[in-house]
């Protein structure tokens, strides 16, 4: 079975936001990028279009969100929580009560804020979580290290890190040795 049959299927061949059954197509949720059953939603046209460009949101097309942010699928839960987030920021009240109301849990939330924070980029581990100077971190795949013939292994604990100004990019020690590692190979403990 495709992936997207089985998003298909899983939605009943129904928009996972608003219910709509015409021009349904997979759509990947940020910051990810490529289509999986983990990481993608089946959205219509106008989702699709209103998600991608929240300047020409119709605010009454939202008010969808009622039914589809009690979602249990965490990626349907992410785009019900921003669209919320930004309906707020509008000043629409009913949105900012449906936000009072919304549970999602820790790490869905986490990955919802992602991108919601325009001004600054913020050092993310794999599962978007935002790390902080003095976090403990375990790499998440082999890492060659530059220069060398070392080979940082799957599983290492790198204590304390230290972030760069790029955020991308953390330090720390690892193996006794003084390193930088991209933020995105790190799952924080």
């Amino acid at each position: 079975m495709s992936t997207e049959s089985t998003l298909l299927a899983r939605c009943d061949s129904k928009c996972e936001l608003c219910s709509s059954t015409s021009d349904l197509a997979p759509f990947v949720v940020a910051p990810h990028t490529y289509i999986t059953v983990d990481h993608a939603t089946i959205l219509c046209g106008t989702c699709r279009a209103q998600v991608e460009s929240p300047e020409s949101m119709d605010v009454n097309h939202w008010r969808c969100l009622n039914d589809s942010m009690w979602s249990q699928v965490p990626q349907v839960q992410v785009l019900a929580w921003r669209q919320l987030t930004n309906l707020s920021r509008q000043g629409e009240t009913w949105a900012n009560e449906l936000l009072d109301m919304m549970y999602i849990e820790e790490e869905t939330k986490n990955w919802a804020e992602i991108g919601m924070d325009e001004d600054e980029e913020k050092a993310r581990d794999i599962n978007g979580v935002v790390l902080q100077k003095g976090d403990d971190v375990t790499v998440t795949k082999d890492l060659p290290v530059k220069g060398s013939s070392t080979i940082i292994k799957q599983g290492t604990v790198v204590r304390n890190i230290s972030l760069d100004a790029d955020p991308r990019l953390i330090s720390g020690k690892a193996n006794g040795q003084s390193m930088y590692l991209i933020a995105e190979y790190c799952r924080k403990k």
